[in-house]
C-alpha cells in the first residue's frame, strides 16, 4: 500500500528450466523491465490467476493477456529475447546464496 515499497522477483524453479515451462516467469521479468508500475501491478495480477497458467500451458500466447495501456511492442520484444539464462541465474542465487531448496518460496525484506 505504500508508494515507497519496491518489489522484486527471483525465480527458484523446482523443475528443469525450459522454454515451455517458463512463460509466466519470463512474462513477469519482461513486464518488470518494460512497464510502468500501474500496468505492472495489473498485469501481474492477471498472470497470477490459475486459468492464465492453464491457458499458457495449453499454448496460448502471452500477448493475449496484455492489459490496456501496456506497451505491447516493447513487452513482446523483451519477452521474445529474454533467454533462459536469467532464470538459471536466479535459481543458482536462490540455492547457492540464499540456501533455498529447489522450488522453495521465501520473502526477503531489506527495510529501514
Amino acid at each position: 500500500t505504500s508508494s515507497h515499497t519496491r518489489v522484486g522477483i527471483l525465480n527458484n524453479p523446482s523443475s528443469k528450466i525450459k522454454e515451455d515451462n517458463t512463460a509466466i516467469a519470463r512474462g513477469i521479468l519482461a513486464a518488470f523491465l518494460t512497464q510502468n508500475n500501474s500496468n505492472l501491478k495489473s498485469f501481474l495480477s492477471k498472470l497470477s490467476k490459475e486459468e492464465t497458467a492453464k491457458s499458457l500451458a495449453a499454448g496460448t500466447k502471452i500477448v493475449k493477456f496484455l492489459i490496456p495501456g501496456m506497451d505491447g511492442d516493447t513487452f513482446e520484444k523483451k519477452y521474445n529475447t529474454l533467454g533462459l539464462d536469467v532464470i538459471k541465474t536466479h535459481q543458482m542465487f536462490c540455492q547457492d546464496v540464499l540456501k533455498l531448496l529447489p522450488g522453495q518460496i521465501a520473502v526477503i525484506s531489506n527495510g529501514r
